[in-house]
């Protein structure tokens, strides 16, 4: 074999597939086989099937998903929506009636509530856990417990804590009715009603539901799609004391996915501290990234205890068992206090289910989710792209399962929501997301289900859907 063999190996491996993908056999977001099952396939060495696949990249074809494998390069992207500029005066929130509008046919549609589907929990492990529970720890059936939780669930929480850089002991932890709870408590221990609360723009609707609920006013931060979350405006929105804390979704944020990088949530956690303004952090989706390591939350550079941290397991193990956290930091007394007034506790049995599966089965469940999410994600996005009129922008997440569609400026997705509920297709509508109920022409599509022609077809519909409300604008 002469010296120049390998090479025409590679080259003539990276043209037999581009030759594939140029005439539509292979499509774009199609997976290609593993570099083991290509080296099998075509009888070439490791070696030779990744320095094609390398020319491939290169060539703008492939593209490497973490932890997925390699597929088809979609079509250029669609533009990223644009920084949000909401106004900068504070409001009352009023999103609860057109909250129960779109509560009324989200579960019934394809994309509508931002959950991921059941097939990707541990359904059955959650189910041979119970029953072991049940047969060790029947006391816990009737036991009110301590309102701050379990033991063997708080240890367990500290202790994966240790890998995004959390140096928190077991009574540090108090454990909630899902993060809703959590969040809920820290607004009640650092605002009163009528205080000013700075959050990102757009934010989660039920985030805007505890400020209603509560009375606080919104005070809506200018947020880019990318890094979160704009450290200039919100240094400038707390220079004079109105704002009397900040809530904030740093990682992955429901529903523009944006990431904050380390170097701002650095400076955002010294800067509030400068300030004495608490910093309310929601990390929930902290597990659900799409790169190969687990982004720092905020509370990772708290070093005065001004960050509340709260998270849940809802979204990562079962909604139904409905148990989160929160890691109160100088506020953890008064949190302690507010829990057992508002909840006493969290339900004993659900908190040693999810123990065990923590010491037990969560690692390999976890990666399997985050697997599947990112590869949702994907195919959502090469079908926006594909079916999507012109005009449409779309962001480009890091991690989670939500896309944050922005539509010409003539659309009204509240509108759009109503006829697309008609043939049982749900999505929620950007309005859901602002206190002003701004974003109109914007909408947030949930990518937790398992893509399959079904989904393909209903996004497909979507677009024409979309496509036609144009033309009626």
């Amino acid at each position: 074999m002469n010296a120049t063999t390998p090479t025409l190996l590679y080259q003539h491996l990276a043209d037999d597939v581009a030759s594939m993908i140029a005439s539509g056999t292979l499509r774009p977001g199609d997976k290609l086989p593993s570099l083991r099952e290509m080296r099998t396939r075509r009888q070439v060495s490791l070696t030779t099937v990744t320095e094609a696949f390398r020319v491939l990249e290169d060539r703008g074809l492939i593209e490497a998903r973490p932890q997925s494998g390699f597929y088809v390069r979609r079509r250029p992207p669609l533009p990223l929506p644009a920084q949000s500029s909401p106004s900068p005066e504070p409001s009352l929130v009023s999103v609860n009636a057109l909250l129960w509008r779109y509560m009324r046919i989200a579960h019934a549609g394809t994309f509508g509530c931002a959950v991921p589907a059941a097939e990707l929990f541990p359904g059955a492990q959650l189910q041979k856990l119970t029953s072991e529970a049940l047969r060790r720890h029947s006391h816990l059936l009737s036991d009110y417990g301590k309102p701050a939780g379990l033991d063997s669930l708080r240890r367990q929480i500290a202790r994966r804590a240790l890998g995004w850089g959390g140096r928190l002991a077991v009574d540090d932890i108090i454990v909630t009715n899902g993060c809703i709870e959590a969040l809920s408590l820290c607004l009640r221990a650092v605002a009163q009603a009528g205080d000013v609360v700075a959050i990102e723009s757009p934010t989660y609707f039920g985030v805007l539901q505890l400020l209603e609920s509560h009375g606080v006013k919104a005070l809506e931060i200018p947020t880019h799609p990318v890094s979160g979350v704009s450290l200039e405006a919100l240094e400038l929105a707390t220079r004079h004391g109105q704002v009397k804390a900040c809530l904030l979704t740093p990682n992955f944020s429901n529903p523009l996915g944006s990431l904050m990088p380390e170097a701002n949530k650095r400076a955002l956690v010294e800067m509030l501290a400068e300030r004495n303004i608490p910093l309310i952090e929601d990390d929930i989706y902290g597990e659900f990234h799409f790169g190969r390591e687990r982004p720092l939350p905020a509370k990772a550079f708290d070093t005065c205890g001004n960050v509340l941290y709260c998270s849940s397991f809802t979204k990562m193990i079962s909604p139904g068992l409905r148990v989160g956290w929160v890691c109160g930091g100088r506020y953890q007394a008064k949190l302690e206090v507010l829990k057992y007034i508002n909840s006493f506790t969290t339900p004993a049995l659900m908190q040693q289910v999810v123990a065990q599966f923590l010491e037990s089965g969560f690692d390999r469940h976890i990666r399997r989710l985050r697997r599947a999410c990112a590869d949702q994600v994907a195919q959502a996005m090469d079908g926006i792209e594909r079916y999507f009129p012109a005009g449409t922008r779309l962001n480009a997440p890091q991690g989670g399962y939500v896309l944050w569609v922005e539509l010409p400026p003539q659309a009204d997705t509240v509108a759009l929501m109503e006829t697309a509920a008609q043939e049982n297709i749900s999505l929620a509508p950007g309005a859901l997301f602002s206190a002003r109920e701004g974003f109109a022409s914007s909408m947030r599509l949930s990518c937790g289900a398992p893509w399959t022609p079904a989904q393909d077809q209903a996004l497909r519909r979507l677009g024409e859907l979309v496509d036609a409300h144009l033309q009626m604008a």
